[in-house]
C-alpha cells in the first residue's frame, strides 16, 4: 500500500501555490473600501434618477411654505421621517376639550365621495376632485365678506403659512397659530388649510372633510403648524361651500377664544388698515410703509430652516 501511495505521488505531484497570486491580493481594508466604492458608483445612476423624478414632483406642487427650490426640497426631504404615517386618522382630543368645540355636538354632513388624493408636506396639495373656478371664487368671497362683516375680529392679508396666497386672521389670538392665521385657501386646486379645536379635527376627519396635516402631531412640530392644523378638501358645489363655511367659523371660534357672533355683522364699519396688515399684488407679500419686514416673513419657513440646520 506505502509503495502505491509512493509511485502515486511522482506520477501526480501537488501542484505548489503560486507566491504571485497571494502578492497581488489586497489586504482586507483596501478590498473593502474597493467593494464599497464599486457599489456606490453603482447606486449612484438610480439614486440620481429618482432624486430627480422626486424633485420634479415637489416643483409640480407650485409654491407653498418652504422655498420653492433645491434647498426647500431637500429640507421637505428630511421632514419626511417626522411625518404622521395615518393623516386620516382623527389625532387624540387632551382631557379637558372633549366637550367644548365649536362645531355641533351631532357632528356635519358626511362627504359623498371618497377621499382625494393628497400629497405634500410643504406643499400640501390635493391632486383630484378640484372644484371649478366659479366655486372656488364663491369660497374665496365668502371668506372676504367673513372680514368685511367682522372688521373688529377678522382680517385678510398674506397666509403667514403659505405666503403665496391670502389667508383669513383673527386680530385677537388666544390658541396661537401663526400671526393669528385660521385659514387660507389654495387656488391651485381649492383645498384649504386650518387651525380647529382639536375635538372639531376630529368631528372633520371622521366625516370624510379632511385630513391632518403630516406635520400636526404637536411636541417638537409644534413649531412648523399647530397641533390642530387640517386639510379640508376643496368644495365642489355651492351646498358645500356653505358646509365648509360652518368649519371655518368653527375655526374662527378656536383661534380667538371665542364663537362668532352672527348678530354682530355688518354693525361696525371696517376699520383702516393697520400696520401689520399685508396687501397682496400679483400674489405676493407687500408690506404697507409703517410695516417691517418680518411682518411679510413666514416664520414657518425659518423653523423649518433652523430646525433642519441645528439637526445636522
Amino acid at each position: 500500500m506505502a509503495t502505491i501511495q509512493l509511485l502515486s505521488s511522482f506520477i501526480s505531484p501537488p501542484i505548489p501555490s503560486s507566491p504571485s497570486s497571494s502578492a497581488n491580493q489586497l489586504p482586507p481594508f483596501f478590498a473593502f473600501t474597493y467593494n464599497y466604492l464599486c457599489a456606490v458608483l453603482l447606486l449612484l445612476p438610480p439614486l440620481a434618477y429618482l432624486t430627480y423624478k422626486d424633485y420634479h414632483s415637489f416643483l409640480s406642487l407650485g409654491p407653498g411654505g418652504t422655498p420653492y427650490n433645491f434647498y426647500g426640497y431637500c429640507i421637505i426631504t428630511s421632514l419626511r421621517l417626522l411625518a404622521l404615517r395615518n393623516p386620516r386618522a382623527p389625532g387624540p382630543v387632551p382631557k379637558g376639550l372633549e366637550h367644548n368645540g365649536y362645531l355641533p355636538k351631532s357632528g356635519i354632513a358626511k362627504r359623498d365621495a371618497s377621499r382625494p388624493i393628497v400629497t405634500g408636506i410643504a406643499p400640501h396639495r390635493q391632486m383630484n376632485q378640484r372644484p371649478r373656478r366659479e366655486i372656488f371664487n364663491l369660497l374665496s368671497s365668502t371668506l372676504q365678506n367673513l372680514a368685511d362683516n367682522h372688521p373688529r375680529r377678522l382680517r385678510i392679508a398674506i397666509s403667514c403659512f403659505e405666503k403665496h396666497c391670502p389667508g383669513l386672521f383673527s386680530r385677537k389670538q388666544v390658541n396661537k397659530t401663526c400671526n393669528g392665521e385660521i385659514v387660507h385657501a389654495h387656488p391651485s386646486d381649492g383645498s384649504m388649510h386650518m387651525t380647529l379645536h382639536p375635538a372639531d379635527a376630529k368631528i372633520v376627519i371622521e366625516a370624510g372633510w379632511g385630513e391632518r396635516h403630516p406635520l400636526a402631531r404637536g411636541g417638537w412640530c409644534r413649531r412648523f403648524v399647530p397641533v390642530g392644523f387640517v386639510m379640508i378638501y376643496a368644495p365642489r358645489t355651492e351646498e358645500e361651500v356653505d358646509l365648509v363655511l360652518e368649519i371655518v367659523k368653527a375655526g374662527i371660534g378656536w383661534v380667538s377664544g371665542e364663537a362668532l357672533d352672527e348678530s354682530e355683522a355688518g354693525l361696525y364699519p371696517k376699520e383702516a388698515e393697520t400696520n401689520d396688515e399685508l396687501n397682496c399684488d400679483s400674489g405676493r407679500c407687500h408690506p404697507n410703509a409703517n410695516s417691517t419686514i418680518k411682518d411679510c416673513e413666514s416664520d414657518v419657513v425659518q423653523n423649518v430652516a433652523n430646525a433642519v440646520m441645528g439637526v445636522a
